[in-house]
């Protein structure tokens, strides 16, 4: 890494996590490394194969963006530092808490097998925080986790793995699914508002560019 003073500060992306009734910050992940890629895909919602001809340029609502990265998590620095946890453990504090992304927690799993114990007649699914992926102040947007994958490389002489590539698959949640007066709902009208403003610096071309005169 550069020493040098004029070297701008290196921004790392992340996941946080939100309470999603207090809108309470619960937990900020960190990527220890930014991936090299990330790859996004949008579906588009129109308004279908079968729709009437008046129909066939109008949009049902945002499309359905997907999110795939991968990211390294490696404790070689820390172990040649003598950082405690990382020679005690090796980097399994950093992927518990990726991996507590996609679990209830074990106080609602026993409160869930309580309830049933004593006769519940339903019981509700456990809500999962809202997960917000920021991947700059241009990208902040709420996700729900929709695949998640580790491959362990390196283990050190307990067994603790001290090296490892996650895939962390996500699929944004927008107003369709949230609502406008929910946490997240504002956070994807600030991302879309956001898109829309970059948009409008981009340089527009001419028609002649493209061998044309008119439409």
């Amino acid at each position: 890494m550069t020493t040098f003073p004029g070297s701008p500060k290196l921004i790392k992306g992340g996941i946080v996590l939100v309470d999603p009734d207090t809108s309470a910050v619960l937990k900020v992940i960190t990527l220890q490394y930014n991936p090299d890629s990330i790859s996004r895909t949008l579906q588009v919602q129109g308004a279908g194969e079968n729709a009437d001809r008046s129909e066939a340029l109008r949009l049902k609502g945002p499309p359905i963006e997907s999110i795939k990265l991968d990211a390294e998590i490696d404790a070689t620095d820390q172990l040649e530092s003598g950082d405690g946890t990382a020679s005690e453990v090796g980097i399994h504090p950093q992927l518990a808490a990726l991996e507590l992304m996609v679990h209830p927690t074990s106080r609602e799993l026993q409160s869930n097998y309580d309830l049933a114990q004593s006769g519940a007649l339903e019981i509700v699914p456990m809500m999962a925080p809202l997960a917000v992926f920021v991947w700059s102040r241009q990208r902040v947007v709420p996700v729900r986790i929709t695949d998640f994958s580790i491959t362990e490389e390196a283990f050190d002489p307990a067994l603790n793995p001290i090296r490892a590539k996650v895939s962390v698959g996500m699929r944004v949640l927008s107003v369709n699914d949230l609502g406008f007066l929910h946490k997240g709902g504002r956070l994807f009208m600030s991302y879309l508002q956001a898109k829309e403003q970059l948009a409008g610096r981009a340089p527009g071309g001419m028609l002649g560019g493209l061998g044309i005169t008119g439409i």
